[in-house]
């Protein structure tokens, strides 16, 4: 099997994670994606939890302002307007292509049957959460998951531009 590419996390990582989350980040195997400022964005998230759960969501968002950004097109209705893109030839068949690539990333790691065939955010008919399909878009980079980066076009949120002071550890006093 091959292993998708992500970094290892540190124990930094892991409290930084855990700190953005709000809760202790758990089987978390890799960092995905990285702020500019070298702060997680997007963890990678064993497909079999410690305590047997088959998890389907290999690529997990957990920066808050990532977070807020896609939360807010959510609750504005987006994903209606980005699953009627997947009527667009095009788009429908680049979704299909994310959602093989999810698939072979999650089995790179470890085979779960109960999860074989499952992605995640409704790939690759519907657009179910576009959190999960932003930190596929983040964790893949631009052109592998349209729908996706259109949700972090939308959001206008990007890892290019640090948020990250208002959501750190030291501002906090963690």
């Amino acid at each position: 099997m091959t292993t998708p590419p992500f970094d290892a996390p540190t124990d930094d990582d892991i409290a930084t994670v855990s700190h953005q989350l709000g809760r202790p980040a758990r089987n978390v195997i890799g960092i995905a994606a990285r702020c500019v400022c070298g702060n997680p964005t997007v963890v990678s998230t064993s497909p079999r939890l410690a305590d047997g759960t088959p998890f389907p969501t290999l690529y997990y968002l957990s920066h808050p302002a990532a977070t807020a950004a896609i939360s807010t097109l959510e609750a504005n209705g987006v994903m209606t307007e980005l699953a009627a893109r997947l009527d667009e030839p095009a788009v429908a068949e680049a979704y299909a292509a994310a959602h093989a690539a999810y698939l072979a990333d999650r089995e790179g790691i470890d085979h779960v049957e109960e999860i074989a065939g499952i992605s995640a955010g409704g790939m690759p008919v519907r657009v179910k959460c576009l959190h999960a399909l932003a930190g596929h878009a983040l964790a893949a980079g631009p052109g592998v998951n349209p729908i996706g980066d259109l949700a972090l076009e939308l959001a206008a949120w990007s890892p290019l531009v640090c948020e990250c002071a208002d959501y750190s550890l030291e501002s906090t006093g963690s």
